[in-house]
């Protein structure tokens, strides 16, 4: 029953950046892979970013080269820095485990937009 909270989203203009972040309730290593996932106005839910237990990164081809997952595990948290926004990567963006996800947090809302 690990839960997750994530905060940092906002409204930012295009070219933008914003650094989300993933607070889990126990270790990072013992629940294994992270990912970070959005759901676009009218989409589904998708994975933009995963992060193994061994520190290796995975990223969809809509966001390659400019978000990067990392982990401070001491503080078992997982962050998501996203730079040159554009507006559709407007959406609400979760964190979770890479597979067998129990329930789903808020989210935070990322709008970029001018």
């Amino acid at each position: 029953q690990v839960q997750f909270v994530e905060s940092g989203g906002g409204l930012v203009q295009p070219g933008g950046s914003l650094r989300l972040s993933c607070a889990a309730s126990r270790s990072i290593f013992s629940i294994g892979a992270m990912g970070w996932y959005r759901q676009g106005p009218g989409k589904q839910r998708e994975l933009v970013a995963t992060l193994t237990s061994g520190g290796s990164t995975i990223y969809a081809d809509s966001v390659k080269g400019r978000f990067t997952i990392s982990r401070d595990s001491a503080k078992n948290t997982v962050y998501l820095q996203m730079n040159r926004l554009k507006p559709e990567d407007t959406a609400v963006y979760y964190c979770n485990t890479y597979a067998t996800q129990i329930s789903w947090g808020q989210g935070t809302q990322v709008t970029v937009s001018s």
